[in-house]
């Protein structure tokens, strides 16, 4: 193939790719989007909190603001030929690809010292945990991540009985997001009511032992990351080789369009 005909082939594989880049990046921010202004209506679908939608629906608002940048620098940098554009192009998958490296670094040699402090955290957010009132958004988020990874406390259910509330000095009360509905407690005569209000502001009423997930959360994040880290690995290589593959495609595109390719000059 003649060098002006690779360019070509170059250049159009770089919009189309780019334009459907663009495509899903509006997709993703339009969902997020409607996440945002109909939080409700998922929240009834989907059994989440409202803070834990609210925190999906700017991350994907985010992520589709980036994607269409993306989209946009490459499809009128490429078709278009404009330098300047393929230049920012290129620029910006290289900050993602360095911002993807160094937080991979940071998390594999800080990984003692991140899960310490996490371990802080969740412990401030049990004893902080509202007993006669709604919970924050920050107990909202926990009680989504005990549901949702079975699991009770950080180390285990032990961290909601050391909890200093004066009012459940008989540990009757526990968090109705570490029930465990296969429990022997709970199916035993032992029942638990749920008073709505009670209910409402996070806690359940155990008449003997809880029903509850006996694993701390710190362990299920753990058995989490070992059964699915071949995937993980797997999306963030793809990821990788996607942007390395692009930057060297615009940047091929860039050295060989020639001094005269800079087109800005034609709409100032």
């Amino acid at each position: 193939m003649s060098p002006k005909g690779c360019l070509s082939v170059t250049k159009y594989f770089l919009f189309l790719f780019n334009l459907l880049f663009f495509l899903l990046g509006g997709l993703i921010l339009s969902f997020g989007l409607w996440i945002l202004i109909d939080q409700r209506s998922f929240a009834a679908i989907l059994s989440s909190s409202m803070y834990a939608l609210k925190v999906w629906s700017y991350i994907l608002s985010g992520v589709g603001i980036v994607t269409m940048l993306l989209g946009f620098l490459g499809c009128l940098g490429s078709l278009k030929e404009i330098r300047c554009m393929l230049g920012f192009y290129f620029g910006f998958l290289f900050l993602l690809f360095a911002a993807q490296i160094t937080i991979g670094v940071l998390l594999y040699t800080q990984r003692v010292t991140l899960g310490a402090k996490v371990g802080t955290f969740v412990q401030d957010v049990i004893s902080s945990y509202p007993v006669g009132g709604p919970p924050s958004d920050r107990h909202q988020s926990w009680d989504f991540i005990q549901e949702q990874l079975q699991c009770c406390g950080w180390n285990s259910y032990k961290d909601w009985e050391e909890k200093p509330v004066e009012d459940n000095a008989s540990l009757s009360l526990y968090p109705c997001s570490c029930r465990n509905s296969s429990s022997p407690d709970e199916r035993s005569t032992n029942a638990t009511q749920a008073p709505t209000a009670q209910a409402a502001a996070g806690f359940c009423t155990a008449q003997g032992h809880w029903p509850v997930y006996r694993q701390g959360c710190a362990h299920s994040v753990q058995d989490w990351l070992t059964n699915n880290i071949i995937s993980i690995v797997g999306i963030c290589l793809g990821i990788a080789l996607m942007e390395l593959c692009l930057m060297m495609l615009s940047m091929f595109l860039f050295r060989n369009m020639g001094q005269n390719y800079d087109k800005l000059t034609r709409y100032s």
